[in-house]
């Protein structure tokens, strides 16, 4: 029995989740995306996994360089994950943004709970998206409360 995607997505749309701003360098090419697909997938080694759409301008980024850095976005981030969501001009993401640098060279945004700088290790196909894991080369993480996204808006933590 088929499901159509509207139905599908309603579903999905009740999975509270994290958001993270998924960013990566080649050479001068820098990019960034919103992504709330997101999970750890192996302590040892540490890998994680994010799922990208096989549209996005990122993408190519991360396989062309090898990299991603996934940064935890923190509730004061509202704006910031929708400026990163947006396609709407996303040539002026990074505008603004004092970004620290990788060790990859990925860009890591600043205020983020956490940022997970990574070597691409494996890609797999996955109908519209590709399932990108990364090998966790090193962290950087701060006390905060989390952005949260549920059912088609984002969301903090209740007091």
């Amino acid at each position: 029995m088929a499901i159509d995607a509207e139905s599908y997505r309603a579903a999905l749309s009740r999975w509270a989740t994290g958001v993270t701003i998924v960013t990566a360098r080649d050479g001068e090419r820098v990019h960034g995306m919103t992504a709330s697909d997101f999970a750890g997938a192996s302590l040892s080694p540490p890998l994680v996994l994010v799922c990208v759409d096989k549209q996005s301008n990122t993408l190519g980024v991360i396989e062309g360089g090898g990299n991603m850095a996934v940064n935890l976005l923190a509730a004061d981030q509202q704006a910031l994950a929708a400026r990163f969501a947006s396609k709407r001009e996303e040539w002026t993401r990074f505008e603004g943004l004092d970004c620290g640098v990788a060790a990859t060279g990925a860009p890591l945004i600043p205020g983020a709970l956490a940022s997970l700088d990574c070597r691409v290790v494996a890609r797999h196909d996955a109908g519209d998206h590709v399932l990108v894991v990364g090998r966790v080369e090193a962290v950087v993480s701060r006390g905060g409360e989390p952005l949260l996204y549920f059912a088609g808006g984002y969301r903090g933590l209740a007091p």
